[in-house]
């Protein structure tokens, strides 16, 4: 499933105050559901949930609890973060190289 992906993506954007379980699920359903691929919300919400408890029970895991309850964030000491920070970081550079050329037309 691409949900993984978005997971991390949408926790990468989030930065260090984090985000809480059903925002992340509402991120996910949002960026996966389409017209020829319905998927049902709950589903979604419960697959992020365990994703999230699954990833964040070691002390070292790259995802990690906050203070608040239901709310996680990216391990700020984690190795694992410190490379998904390098991955996603580069493809946000590559889109935004693309997006400076000139697509204006002529006038002569």
């Amino acid at each position: 499933m691409g949900y993984d992906s978005e997971i991390i993506k949408i926790m990468v954007e989030a930065g260090q105050k984090g985000l809480s379980v059903q925002k992340i699920a509402m991120h996910v359903y949002n960026a996966c559901n389409s017209f020829f691929n319905v998927i049902d919300p709950d589903d979604v919400h419960q697959y992020v949930a365990q994703y999230l408890a699954k990833n964040s029970k070691r002390n070292d895991s790259f995802i990690q609890r906050t203070e608040k309850r239901g709310v996680y964030r990216l391990n700020p000491q984690s190795e694992e973060t410190a490379q998904l920070m390098l991955q996603f970081g580069e493809n946000e550079e590559v889109k935004e190289k693309k997006n400076d050329q000139d697509l204006s037309l002529s006038l002569f």
